[in-house]
């Protein structure tokens, strides 16, 4: 049995050293040692022996099975190596050939200017502040003295998820949060995302980006909506821009006013822009009305707040320029690289 085993490895041995590729490897793997190879084939024919041989021809033939598994194993690494060098030598590449330069990405106009805005109100005291997207329509509505009846709390204004909840229309309502868990002196501004039921057109977006800011303190009055409100606009639009209030009604301030900038397109003078008018309304602004006060437990007669409000996609769109809101939220990259050094 000594000579069978290794006239097994000898032939084994030539067919191995002839194979030029791993399919014929594998063919002369399964030839030996496959369930129907030589040598598997010999294992099994062992119960043919006597008692005294079979443990004989069982090692010889166990030692022809792991010499032919090694040559074989070692004759395909070759053969993987030899095909792996051809392969590179077929690919080999021209390392002067200019590369591609990998796409760069690009901050959003939004982004850069939420950054700037908290900067601007940062030097002024103010802390930035978050809410939940998701609101109680107690918050979002009734605490801020807006009435049952009042048209923007339909649904054809209005995102419900129950009755009594709503994705928030402003982010006015976070003033609520703070001031119902915050003592006085409150300085804040709360950006975020806001919802409300309006098709999409250049000048609205269902969801889009708001700024509100509140301050509550002992002694709070008119002239200092207005001082903060002028110090952000100069920071913003610069220097030179000039600024106006006008009366208006929100309900949760009193009294209420619109506050309104020079063109920053032609600088008063009058443009397509702002209508020929000169002027740009930017934000809402007011004092804190009593009735909120009261309703997050603050006595009118004590503490006073002002309160304003301005849409961040808007400032955007007259800081660069942009004449449609929804160039905001079609993520172009070709839009978006134009501030990717802003």
């Amino acid at each position: 049995m000594d000579e069978k085993a290794k006239k097994l490895i000898s032939e084994a041995k030539k067919s191995i050293e002839s194979v030029m590729n791993l399919l014929e490897v594998e063919e002369i793997r399964v030839k030996y040692l496959g369930k129907k190879g030589e040598i598997t084939q010999a294992l099994r024919s062992l119960g043919e022996y006597s008692e005294d041989e079979r443990p004989i021809v069982g090692r010889f033939l166990n030692e022809a099975r792991e010499t032919v598994r090694d040559m074989i194993e070692t004759r395909r690494g070759k053969i993987a190596s030899i095909e792996l060098e051809n392969k590179l030598k077929a690919e080999d590449l021209d390392i002067t050939l200019p590369g591609k330069r990998p796409s760069i990405g690009a901050r959003h106009p939004v982004n850069v200017v939420y950054e700037e805005l908290e900067r601007i109100f940062a030097h002024l005291g103010f802390e930035v502040l978050e809410g939940p997207d998701v609101e109680l329509d107690y918050n979002n509505f009734e605490a801020l003295n807006v009435p049952r009846n009042h048209p923007s709390r339909d649904i054809q204004d209005t995102f419900y998820i129950t009755d009594d909840i709503v994705l928030r229309t402003h982010t006015t309502c976070v003033d609520i949060r703070i001031m119902k868990n915050c003592k006085p002196p409150i300085r804040a501004i709360i950006p975020g995302k806001v919802y409300r039921s309006d098709a999409s057109d250049p000048s609205h977006l269902p969801v889009f980006h708001q700024l509100d800011g509140l301050v509550v303190d002992e002694g709070i009055t008119f002239g200092d909506v207005k001082g903060v409100l002028a110090r952000f606009a100069h920071e913003f639009f610069g220097p030179d821009t000039d600024v106006r209030f006008r009366p208006s009604y929100f309900p949760f301030t009193e009294p209420s006013a619109e506050m309104d900038v020079s063109c920053v397109i032609c600088h008063g003078s009058g443009c397509r822009l702002c209508k020929h008018t000169g002027w740009l309304e930017i934000l809402g602004s007011g004092l804190l009305h009593p009735r909120v006060l009261r309703e997050v437990g603050y006595d009118p007669e004590e503490v006073s707040g002002l309160a304003f409000g301005m849409g961040i996609d808007r400032v955007t769109m007259l800081k660069y320029g942009i004449d449609d809101i929804r160039l905001l939220a079609e993520n172009d990259m070709a839009f978006n690289r134009q501030f990717i050094h802003a």
